[in-house]
């Protein structure tokens, strides 16, 4: 099995003492789909975080076989893209391409290879038409796509993604899915939605109070009535 991401003991605390992760051990290989399901306030986004070596903790956290420190942030990251609950927070530039072309210059790579990796990236998500629209101009679910283009422009082989289907109608949310069902990437999506979640991932982690609770097949830890009540969550209509 090849290791996408290898989490040993990781612990992590907020500035003001409280415990955010605790004691987390989690192994997922390379081309799965994971859902990271729990309450709000479980850990979830933070566990995405340390992943992307945002977040210095105790214990280790290796992606592709590279330690996530600061020192390898800039490694990491390649390998890694994140993409954040708030899609507003990773479009900034005055066009949508140039939005999606900012990674990959940033990686040094040539205006050519630039211009391939945007177009294919737009191409993806069903977006190749708004290349040239300010991002501010499109709707919350194209939004949604083009922070997800910004990481694909960068060819990353693990994308993480924070509430990708907030605020999201159901129509918007099932195109998302589809687009996500086609990603060869490995996946691995924070989530409270566990219809979301269920219609997408294989496998589940579930998080609460800084710790891993359950962690296996999607159906059986989504399907467990009384688990899901006991950490707040509800059962998705696959499994009821």
């Amino acid at each position: 099995m090849i290791k996408a991401v290898e989490i040993e003991s990781f612990s992590y605390d907020y500035p003001d003492g409280t415990k955010a992760l605790a004691d987390i051990n989690l192994v997922i290989a390379g081309g799965e789909k994971v859902a990271i399901i729990g309450p709000n306030g479980a850990g979830k986004s933070t566990l995405l975080l340390a992943m992307s070596a945002f977040l210095k903790g105790a214990g280790t956290i290796r992606i592709d076989g590279i330690e996530a420190t600061t020192k390898n942030a800039k490694k990491v990251r390649s390998i890694l893209g994140l993409v954040m609950q708030n899609p507003d927070e990773q479009l900034f530039m005055p066009t949508l391409f140039d939005d999606v072309a900012f990674g990959p210059m940033n990686m040094g790579l040539g205006e050519g290879e630039v211009r391939s990796r945007t177009a294919e990236a737009l191409k993806t998500v069903g977006l190749e038409g708004m290349a040239k629209k300010p991002p501010h101009h499109l709707s919350g679910g194209q939004k949604r796509s083009a922070a997800i283009a910004t990481i694909l422009s960068m060819a990353p082989t693990i994308i993480t993604m924070d509430e990708p289907e907030a605020s999201l109608d159901p129509r918007t949310r099932n195109k998302l899915t589809d687009l996500l069902k086609s990603l060869s990437q490995t996946l691995i999506i924070a989530t409270c939605n566990m219809d979301f979640a269920a219609s997408l991932c294989e496998r589940a982690v579930l998080m609460d109070e800084g710790r891993i609770i359950a962690d296996g097949d999607a159906g059986k830890i989504m399907g467990d009535a009384v688990l899901m009540r006991t950490h707040g969550l509800e059962v998705p209509a696959a499994f009821s």
